[in-house]
């Protein structure tokens, strides 16, 4: 099978002072995001030693008992913060569980914010000091990153800059550990790592994962395995971009395949950058106009976007 190199975009060109570096980082993402669905970041500016202290705490999280895993899996909270447990979750559309477990990391808000009392409050593993500290930093930073590449696609359409960072400030998003342990012996024959799927959210961050195993679905129908430079973040659109451009950005289907090796283990780390619940995702008519002057995507809060696929996925 032949292998795919997203485009590699470089953020050091959007900071930059020259006007023609900044319009050049613009329209490679705009053009990665319609065309492609993915890129990869470089010069993103998130330090490589914590991102490896991340995947440390993240190996001694799903290394920890499955008695105590369990003992944070709650069921009220839908998936939504701390662990869930292996097989739980499946792709929408799919009977097949997928092969691994994971665990969410959401905002932290102060208890003046008003969306304090709406997300669920973290939760945070007793048995690992330093767990709690190590993942904010790498959320925030996660986020920092997200909200620049966001304003950077409100500009390639011709929208104000912060059309769709504001949507995302003190958003839903989660930042997501996963362990993809050895294949069990019994597992499901149609199971795989990660079943064919699109992300749920606004845009995608994912870090270097520990072994490869990411394909995407090109725009001819073909599986391609991703290649991607060392040290750069794999950025995707997801279905609440996709809705609220009225299918401009395009929300690409991605999965994670099961290794040759079936002993072997795969860690990675995505960052789904939603949008705050109350954020209407009604196409905007900038975008209903560049894609063909019909809306084809339907008038839905983030909110109700996101329970209804939880519910898909089975999280719900």
């Amino acid at each position: 099978m032949s292998t795919f190199t997203i485009p590699v975009i470089d953020l050091l060109d959007y900071r930059s002072e020259d006007p023609n570096c900044r319009q050049r980082f613009i329209e490679q993402v705009g053009d990665s995001l319609t065309k492609v669905g993915f890129f990869a970041l470089t010069s993103h500016g998130i330090n490589q030693d914590l991102i490896q202290k991340s995947y440390r705490q993240s190996q001694a999280l799903f290394d920890l008992d499955e008695s105590v895993k369990r003992d944070y899996e709650i069921a009220s909270l839908k998936g939504q913060r701390g662990y869930t447990s292996f097989g739980r979750e499946h792709a929408k559309d799919s009977d097949a569980p997928d092969l691994k477990e994971f665990w969410h990391v959401g905002q932290e808000l102060k208890e003046t914010n008003p969306l304090a009392k709406v997300y669920p409050e973290n939760i945070w593993p007793k048995e690992l000091p330093g767990f709690k500290d190590t993942m904010l930093e790498i959320y925030q930073r996660l986020e920092q990153c997200a909200l620049t590449v966001l304003d950077a696609c409100a500009r390639y359409i011709d929208e104000a800059p912060n059309t769709f960072s504001n949507m995302a400030i003190d958003g839903n998003s989660i930042l997501r550990l996963i362990h993809y342990p050895p294949i069990p012996e019994d597992a499901h024959p149609s199971s795989v790592r990660a079943a064919a799927h699109e992300d749920i959210n606004l845009i995608t961050l994912l870090i270097d994962a520990t072994s490869s195993g990411l394909e995407i679905l090109d725009r001819q129908g073909r599986w391609l395995p991703v290649v991607t430079p060392p040290d750069s973040i794999i950025i995707d659109a997801g279905d609440m971009l996709q809705n609220v451009s009225n299918g401009f950005f395009k929300s690409t289907t991605h999965r994670v395949v099961n290794p040759d090796d079936s002993r072997s283990r795969r860690f990675s780390m995505p960052f789904f950058v939603h949008a705050r619940s109350d954020v209407d995702l009604t196409p905007l008519a900038s975008c209903i106009a560049k894609t063909g002057g019909t809306r084809t995507y339907a008038e839905i809060s983030a909110g109700e976007y996101l329970n209804q696929r939880l519910a898909e996925i089975g999280l719900a």
